[in-house]
């Protein structure tokens, strides 16, 4: 399978942008394998994916990246270039419920996630046999009331230290501060158990038993400052028959909630995602 570079770009919409942008690649030998555009007729704005054979690039990701920069300039546009080859490393963060992280771990298992996961930290002990199962380092971080700042400061070096380029919130039952989702703004996702904007907080299927909903579901969204706020990659919805009590809803939203996180990683995890506002572009595999 070809190893690919991957570019992303959004901008200013403008007549022949797509052309420019494969007349570029093709003018230094490079074989395209996929190409994604999208134009938001709102906005006027101008958002694409492609992914470049490497083996077609003479100069090298670092000369395509070098050769890319007067244009990315001249279209004043936010962009990226990764290898895929290169693949991100994801550090995970959960609580105490294991579902979420268990489907990750069998994803990344199966190769459908093609990410390293050098780290899972926890504010319990409770899911450490699970991590050390999977050969995956596991560290405990007990978030005191008195002490969060203290205990997140803890979490962020060690994030760092293991050199994350994404955190998933696989149940993180804690919210983060400010100063964090900064740092890691556009790096961080996180599982909502529900379909946002409905329900925030506490209990969502016994709130949603007692509205008698027919819909239930989960959101993977962007972690902001704003709790549960952030731009929305993913969600997944079920239906809901009368005879179905508060525990078959839990059953139900947390198979929504295993769905949408893993195709939210999963496009994070190959560059398919663009935020722009609060809203995010999907270039689906």
């Amino acid at each position: 399978m070809s190893d690919a570079t991957i570019v992303k770009l959004n901008c200013p919409d403008a007549v022949g942008l797509l052309a420019r942008l494969t007349g570029f690649v093709a003018e230094r030998g490079g074989n395209l394998l996929e190409v994604h555009q999208f134009t938001d007729p709102e906005s006027g704005w101008f958002f694409a994916r492609m992914a470049v054979d490497s083996a077609t690039l003479p100069g090298g990701l670092d000369g395509f990246r070098r050769d890319f920069l007067p244009l990315a300039r001249d279209l004043r546009a936010e962009w990226s270039i990764r290898r895929e080859s290169r693949r991100m490393r994801m550090v995970i963060l959960v609580s105490k419920l294991p579902h979420c992280l268990g489907d990750l771990f069998l994803r990344w298992r199966l190769g459908d996630l093609p990410v390293e996961i050098p780290l899972v930290i926890s504010n319990h002990a409770d899911l450490e046999p699970l991590v050390a199962r999977e050969g995956v380092p596991f560290l405990h971080v007990p978030v005191d009331p008195d002490r969060k700042e203290e205990a997140f400061r803890t979490i962020a070096a060690a994030a760092r230290d293991a050199g994350a380029d994404v955190l998933i919130l696989a149940r993180f039952m804690q919210i983060l501060p400010e100063w964090l989702c900064a740092e890691f703004s556009g790096r961080i996702l996180n599982i909502h158990h529900s379909f946002l904007p409905a329900f925030v907080g506490a209990n969502p299927y016994r709130r949603a038993y007692e509205r008698g909903v027919k819909l239930i579901g989960a959101t993977c969204h962007y972690a902001t400052p704003d709790l549960d706020q952030g731009p929305i990659i993913d969600q997944e919805v079920m239906r809901v028959e009368h005879s179905h009590g508060p525990e078959d809803l839990l059953r139900l939203g947390r198979d929504c909630e295993r769905l949408a996180l893993a195709r939210g990683v999963r496009y994070h995890v190959t560059d398919r995602v663009l935020i722009h506002g609060s809203r995010t572009i999907v270039f689906k595999d």
